[in-house]
């Protein structure tokens, strides 16, 4: 449902006592943009935009507390009755020789004026909650009405001027769930030159606001069938069409968006939703023995490609470690079969903190085969209870956990600091993830010795590789 006026008391006391401010001041002030579009379509503002006649040296007169947050273009920040508010001074724009900003803007005094420089119709409405009037200058109201997201005016001259808007369509997409005006559409792939510009950072928190819609996947296929993720992530684009194996219904790019869609809508989680079979197009390979496809080795391949592209996209360390892990452990081979040592050595290798995520990537990915997979389903949720009385033992997990320390092993065997001794509790733990009884202070010491003589041996190898056995127990 959308609204044709504002319902009484939606916009909160505090925003109508500060457009009064302004009015009393002399100037006009009016909520635009997507505050006010979320709140006619029926959805909660996260915050409120406003628009104003009064400038930022005329708001900085009215108010005390005024953050200069975005003064070039006209903006400042309003610190008003605990809340903190974004005010623009009307403006119009200059030509966009970049397709990034605008090479000048100007103050106005038009409202109309003003909106017409904004991307979507439905962004373009104002409403000045005094009057209680609503202005709509492009038909933006009947639009969210059709669910329809189409540009202000020709949608080769928006898209012209800020290369982002062609994501900020395929995002808008998904969070507003409207479709997209043929038009402005057809407009998205000669557009594609501007969208090239944009700095990665833009791209990267397009593709984070994305993920907060109920289903993202809306506008990763829009990315896809206008040429966008060709730009920005051809990886997954070469998902399209690469077929699976009799356990899977659809191809690798249906998959992911599948997986996409079911995970738990936070952000991050998402990322590594979609990504997790980035691996897949480059490790298939047709089994003499099968007939059918396999993707061996795909998920570490794709770890080390999602790590390349998150690096690109300037995802924070934290964000990145967390997917590229997650990437990379995300098929969970559970049997019953696996001893407690088995459910242990999973939690060490996985990580306490992340096996949570781990286990909600593997619900996802087994709902995404398109297949019956209620067996997959009750393994998980066999071995996430396993794992919960893991947590409940306090089992030891890392070297940490150990009843000793490294400096108690320097202690006991004379030695200084060195490669060996984190070896050593490497080896003591080991023998406390098999028998966590062991985990004694005196018994670890009286271990000691035995562990530095294999940790010795096996020095020159300590920097190899080693395999993960993936077909049976961890």
């Amino acid at each position: 449902m959308v609204l044709q006026a504002v319902k009484a008391g939606t916009v909160p006391e505090a925003v109508v006592a500060l457009c009064q401010r302004i009015h009393d001041g002399g100037f006009k002030a009016w909520l635009v943009g997507g505050s006010l579009r979320d709140i006619l379509i029926e959805r909660s503002p996260k915050d409120w935009d406003i628009a104003t006649t009064a400038t930022p040296a005329e708001m900085m007169r009215l108010f005390k507390r005024v953050i200069p947050t975005g003064i070039a273009h006209g903006t400042v920040t309003v610190l008003f009755r605990e809340g903190a508010y974004e005010i623009t001074t009307l403006r119009g724009e200059g030509a966009y020789s970049d397709s990034r900003r605008p090479d000048e803007i100007f103050f106005v005094k038009d409202i109309e004026e003003d909106l017409a420089r904004r991307d979507f119709t439905v962004n373009a409405v104002a409403y000045d909650p005094l009057t209680d009037r609503l202005i709509d200058p492009f038909g933006g109201i009947a639009d969210m009405q059709r669910k329809l997201l189409r540009t202000v005016g020709k949608p080769e001259e928006r898209f012209a001027e800020d290369g982002l808007r062609v994501l900020r369509a395929a995002r808008f997409v998904a969070t507003l769930e409207f479709a997209l005006e043929a038009d402005t559409e057809r407009a998205i792939p000669q557009a594609l030159p501007a969208f090239a510009r944009v700095s990665n950072e833009r791209v990267r928190d397009e593709w984070l606001r994305t993920m907060e819609a109920r289903a993202p996947s809306r506008a990763f296929e829009v990315m896809r069938t206008t040429g966008i993720l060709d730009i920005t992530c051809p990886e997954l684009g070469a998902q399209f069409g690469c077929t699976q194996n009799k356990f899977h219904a659809y191809d690798v790019w249906q998959h992911s968006l599948q997986c996409l869609d079911a995970i738990t809508p936070e952000p991050v989680q998402r990322v590594a939703a979609l990504l997790h079979d980035l691996g897949k197009p480059r490790t298939r390979v047709l089994s003499d023995k099968t007939g059918d496809y396999t993707f061996y080795n795909h998920e570490t391949v794709g770890a080390d490609m999602a790590d390349e592209w998150l690096r690109k996209y300037r995802f924070s360390n934290e964000e990145r470690a967390r997917v590229v892990h997650l990437v990379r452990h995300h098929l969970v081979c559970y049997s019953s079969e696996w001893s407690d040592a088995a459910v242990r050595r999973f939690v060490k290798r996985v990580g306490l903190g992340e096996v949570d995520h781990l286990l909600e990537l593997a619900r996802a990915d087994a709902l995404a085969k398109g297949r019956p997979v209620d067996s997959e389903l009750a393994a998980l949720h066999e071995l996430r209870g396993r794992i919960d009385e893991v947590r409940t033992q306090g089992a030891a997990l890392s070297t940490k956990d150990l009843a000793v320390s490294g400096h108690d092993v320097m202690q006991h065997l004379g030695t200084p600091p060195g490669r060996v001794i984190g070896l050593v509790l490497e080896k003591l733990l080991e023998r406390v993830l098999d028998e966590p009884a062991l985990n004694q202070r005196d018994t670890l010491l009286g271990l000691v010795a035995g562990c530095a003589a294999e940790a010795s041996a096996t020095l020159p190898a300590a920097n190899g590789n080693t395999n993960t056995n993936r077909g049976g127990e961890p």
